[in-house]
């Protein structure tokens, strides 16, 4: 018997005798979103063939859906996502950002369908996020993530939150095609990636995780067993033509994240232990942030923020963040426009390169909403992870309308 067989049997009658309430009931149904389009202005021609430009226009569509039936102990949701992308094939792309049914009760939550769930603490790097895989179209900060195929449950005890995922499929990570910036020098074929399970892209993985808020401290930990969401990128030639073709590990990873709240300082640490059949890795990501309420007699909060992330692998590593330090400032002027304004620098110790990054965002009225994003590169070493995107500095400007 298939391990998913049994489950969902017993969803599908939770699913039949909800629907049979609900239909009896009201149904409250509602409809948000939001609608953009984005410029992005680069300094220079990228590196490589096909990036003969220095501007790209893509519009987007993010429509939500929501049902809500037997007094809100039940709903569905359902996210989809559409962009369409000038210069980048690729990055025309559809997905299900979330799809789900959700039945909450006093002490347990269950939810089945395709999901999004963050977890983490730190500003400039979530190595506890390890559920939905990253969609590095979309942009290469690793803050935009793929639906996840799921099932969780959720049992609230006095010592904490305990959540059981089960995970019945896997999806790849995007990446930029042969016009696309932030890429590889050679592209990566992403529709022949291999694995090391022989149920490929079917095989079921299984998180078990742990959080709990107790006085000062917001407390989580994990277990992940299942299919690396990080790919082994493989030379492989076909023709004359050389390609990157993903491979995909299994792996046991189990990682926490910790915050401390003292006053006006934020103390953060998130680390992992990933064990796959030819590797072992450990990493970990730690700081503070410290808020100066009212700066000046102001209405406006300034954050000062420090990180210092760390890998086992340092050189070896494909990982941008692998023995850096990174500050930040973060500006919340506390407006009705709801301006806030995020600076950061991340200094790579090993290979002395630097990464700026400036995010800044305005509402203008009601329904609308300006952002402006930067990012600088400065890499000089050719083993650095970072240098592969050198020459791709750009000012991105993104106009929203949600509804």
């Amino acid at each position: 018997m298939k391990p998913l067989i049994s489950p969902l049997l017993g969803l599908s009658i939770l699913i039949a005798s909800s629907l049979t309430t609900a239909a009896s009931t009201e149904i409250e149904f509602d409809i948000s979103g939001r609608i953009g389009a984005e410029l992005q202005l680069f300094n220079q021609n990228g590196r490589y063939e096909g990036q003969n430009y220095k501007a790209n226009v893509s519009m987007f569509v993010e429509p939500t859906f929501t049902w809500q039936w037997n007094n809100g102990y039940d709903a569905a949701v359902i996210t989809p996502f559409f962009r369409v992308d000038q210069q980048d094939s690729k990055r025309s792309h559809v997905d299900l950002r979330e799809g789900y049914w959700l039945h909450v009760a006093d002490t347990w939550e269950l939810k089945l369908g395709v999901a999004q769930v963050f977890w983490g603490v730190t500003e400039f790097q979530h190595l506890s996020d390890v559920i939905n895989q990253t969609d590095f179209v979309e942009d290469i900060d690793g803050e935009d993530k793929l639906g996840q195929p799921l099932l969780k449950l959720s049992l609230v005890r006095d010592m904490g939150i305990f959540d059981v995922y089960i995970l019945p499929g896997f999806r790849e990570q995007t990446s930029a095609g042969s016009h696309g910036r932030f890429r590889l020098p050679i592209v990566i074929d992403n529709d022949d990636a291999t694995y090391e399970s022989s149920q490929k892209d079917k095989h079921v993985d299984v998180v078990l995780r742990w959080s709990h808020s107790t006085g000062p401290f917001d407390l989580g930990a994990y277990v992940f067993k299942g299919t690396n969401r990080e790919a082994v990128l493989n030379s492989q030639l076909e023709g004359s033509e050389l390609k990157l073709v993903p491979y995909y590990t299994q792996m046991t990873q189990v990682g926490g994240d910790l915050q401390y709240t003292s006053g006006n300082w934020l103390w953060k640490a998130e680390g992992i232990w990933r064990n796959t059949k030819e590797h072992t890795l450990r990493a970990t990501q730690t700081g503070f942030e410290y808020t100066f309420y009212g700066i000046a007699n102001s209405a406006i909060d300034m954050g000062m923020l420090a990180e210092y992330s760390w890998d086992s692998d340092r050189e070896k590593s494909s990982r941008l963040f692998q023995n850096d330090l990174s500050i930040g400032v973060r500006f919340g002027m506390n407006d009705v426009q709801s301006t806030e304004v995020l600076m950061g620098l991340t200094y790579d110790l090993d290979y002395h390169s630097t990464s700026f990054g400036l995010e800044a965002s305005r509402r203008l009225g009601n329904s609308w909403k300006l952002s402006l994003d930067a990012r600088i590169f400065n890499a000089n070493d050719k083993e650095d992870p970072l240098y592969t995107i050198d020459d791709d500095n750009y000012i991105r400007l993104t106009l929203e309308r949600y509804f």
